[in-house]
């Protein structure tokens, strides 16, 4: 396999140590029996655990015996401080409106927010479904849940009414908190409308929260559905927060279901916790003056981790906004971030390529001085990308942390580390070496590990606090998918390869692969490929089945500003992409788009591509973020067909 990675590293010398002294330190934390109890002090619990871990393999227990509670380590700490008075969130509306929440205020409104829950019946282990845009409401919904020692399970506000009552369903919520809509380029979502639809098949949901956002008109079922600030007048000020197990859970979120049935990710309380806390610390070097953003919407375990649990027991604050990156203008999250002085920023590298497309001139227009950390995350990030975003968002100055987790580790697993004195000189595009206490390796088919350089599977080898326990209502399936492909390891379903050094190249989905006359090529090692020539800023391969070679490679390609699509064009990106990687990953066909089918987690549908492709049925597109999309691959589709029948 070849694969284009530059290995010039950039200039951070004058406060971080050398490679050799961090792997001193990783090695010492995953041979300390200690060092998780040791981070495990950093937060506050109402009793000290009897063992730090009980590990039945597959399944960990991390500080049993140990009581907590999330909300008050969240919150009430802080407000017991002189961070009572300091800003906890800053939120952003779409339409320019603005809210900012201090940790007393945050601490009132979670109170009464905890409430008016307890009012409506809730108690421990009750689950609660969050079906929210991205408003104030929604992490104060989570923290109110957790205080009462109730279980959260958020449904990003995306979903129609299908997906939102499969979650439902599973996890058997009896109150569904929700808001008459949302904005979404200046559109307005019904989703008191989509709940409507999804109660005639959801029969544990006994109460309904409405929160209003968008003022709309919505029918309301007396007894059963209540105003939010109607239920918050009447609230009582202070609700005490509920010791709970440290293994007891604290949400339920479910996967994307895209290879079947979703998932229900269950996450402890202490574990999910404590390693959060290490981790925010670790990796973005959080501290009182930080202005903390996370542009990921907290209906995925970015935004749990990242805009609420991580950041907030920390005493930072965060940046919470409600809209698209780019609407009303490519600047939008420019303007933000000189807004309100963010110092960290954290972001995918979907949308760092899409800002590329606009070019750097709307970033010379704001002042980004604050920046101190960039960071990246939700699939690996090409080096032409990284080195944009370093020198054109970060100006030279602020490391990226290129970070590597999953729904089901709770946390940031691979990364950089600034927050430590043992930060590795930076490669782009690498996301570097594991964290302290992270045992990750690079194997073949057998568990033996791979040489430097060879692709292979992403494993780790040992239990960490921030796994997963198990997945809701089926404990067989979270054997078979995480703990039984190589037996004694935790699959990650990734592919990696670590170079001379050890450092960890991510690689994309093991079952994102294309078999080209019997040649196995990752997708994201083609698109890499591909957006490293310079005419392009965005890309998406696809396979089409093929009678000799078994699949085709298919390259949909948006192009930079200053680039206009031309047969020569084409024939110029084959001959990069032969040139790259040998002539088995010449494209057989490549279309140019404006746009490309994304969720409004930034992440790119394919298989609508696929879809569209074979003429096959594209299916739910509830979270498709804009679905002119759609029309512009079928577009440049159609016009193929035309030219090639003549």
């Amino acid at each position: 396999m070849v694969i284009i990675i530059p290995q010039e590293t950039l200039p951070f010398e004058s406060k971080y140590w050398p490679i050799k002294k961090y792997l001193e330190f990783y090695k010492k934390s995953l041979e300390d029996p200690e060092f998780w109890a040791e981070e495990a002090r950093k937060i506050d619990w109402f009793k000290t655990w009897d063992k730090v871990l009980e590990w039945d393999p597959p399944f960990a227990r991390w500080f049993v015996g140990g009581l907590l509670n999330v909300s008050y380590n969240c919150v009430d700490r802080h407000y017991q401080t002189w961070r009572k008075n300091k800003i906890a969130i800053y939120w952003e509306g779409e339409n320019y409106e603005e809210k900012v929440l201090s940790y007393a205020q945050l601490y009132r409104e979670m109170n009464r927010f905890a409430s008016i829950l307890r009012k409506l019946g809730v108690r421990k282990g009750d689950r609660v479904a969050i079906y929210l845009p991205m408003i104030p409401e929604l992490p104060m919904a989570m923290l109110s849940t957790a205080r009462l020692g109730a279980i959260h399970t958020v449904i990003f506000s995306g979903f129609g009414a299908k997906g939102l009552a499969d979650r439902v369903n599973d996890v058997q919520a009896k109150v569904l908190i929700t808001a008459d809509g949302g904005f979404r380029r200046g559109k307005v979502i019904p989703l008191k409308k989509i709940v409507d639809e999804a109660l005639e098949i959801m029969p544990s949901i006994e109460k309904v929260i409405v929160v209003k956002r968008a003022n709309i008109e919505v029918e309301m079922k007396e007894g059963r559905d209540y105003w939010y600030h109607e239920l918050m007048n009447k609230a009582e000020p202070y609700v005490e927060p509920l010791p709970v197990e440290s293994t007891h859970p604290l949400y339920i979120l479910y996967t994307s279901g895209t290879t079947g049935k979703p998932k229900g990710v269950v996450h402890s309380s202490g574990g999910y916790l404590v390693y959060n806390h290490s981790t925010y610390k670790w990796v973005f070097d959080i501290s009182d003056e930080s202005v903390y953003w996370c542009t990921a919407d907290a209906g995925w375990v970015t935004g749990h981790s990242s805009i609420v649990y991580g950041p907030l027991s920390h005493g930072a604050t965060i940046v919470v906004y409600e809209g698209a990156p780019d609407y009303p203008a490519p600047d939008r999250w420019w303007e933000i971030i000189e807004k309100y002085g963010v110092t960290i920023f954290y972001t995918a590298p979907t949308a760092i390529r899409m800002h590329m497309r606009y070019g750097e001139e709307w970033i010379k227009k704001h002042d980004l001085s604050t920046l101190k950390v960039l960071g990246s995350v939700g699939e690996p990030i090409n080096p032409e990308a990284w080195l944009w975003y370093y020198k054109y968002v970060g100006g030279e100055r602020c490391p990226i942390v290129d970070t590597w987790w999953q729904t089901e580790t709770g946390g940031i697993m691979i990364s950089p580390t600034p927050g430590l004195d043992y930060m590795v000189p930076l490669k782009p595009g690498s996301a570097t070496f594991p964290l302290p206490g992270v045992d990750a390796d690079v194997v073949n088919e057998k568990g033996e590990p791979v040489p430097p350089g060879i692709r292979g599977y992403l494993v780790i080898k040992k239990p960490w606090p921030g796994m997963l326990m198990t997945l809701h209502n089926d404990p067989e399936r979270y054997k078979e998918t995480y703990w039984s492909k190589i037996p004694g390891v935790y699959f990650t379903g990734d592919y990696a390869i670590k170079d001379s050094e050890g450092y960890f190249w991510l690689l994309g989905r093991a079952d994102e692969v294309l078999k080209v006359a019997g040649h196995r090529l990752g997708t994201m090692e083609l698109e890499s490929v591909i957006i490293s020539h310079p005419a392009v800023a965005e890309s998406a391969v696809v396979s089409k089945p093929d009678p000799i070679k078994g699949d085709s490679i298919v390259i949909f390609a948006i192009l930079k500003h200053n680039y206009e699509p031309s047969e020569s064009l084409k024939k110029e990106l084959k001959e990069h992409m032969r040139k790259n990687l040998g002539p088995v990953a010449t494209p057989d066909e490549i279309f140019f788009v404006n746009k490309l089918p994304k969720t409004r987690s930034g992440k790119i549908m394919r298989r609508v591509l696929k879809a569209v492709l074979s003429g096959a049925q594209i299916g739910d597109l509830t979270t498709l973020e804009d679905e002119a999309s759609i029309e512009e691959v079928k577009k440049a589709y159609e016009e193929f067909k035309r030219v090639v029948s003549g």
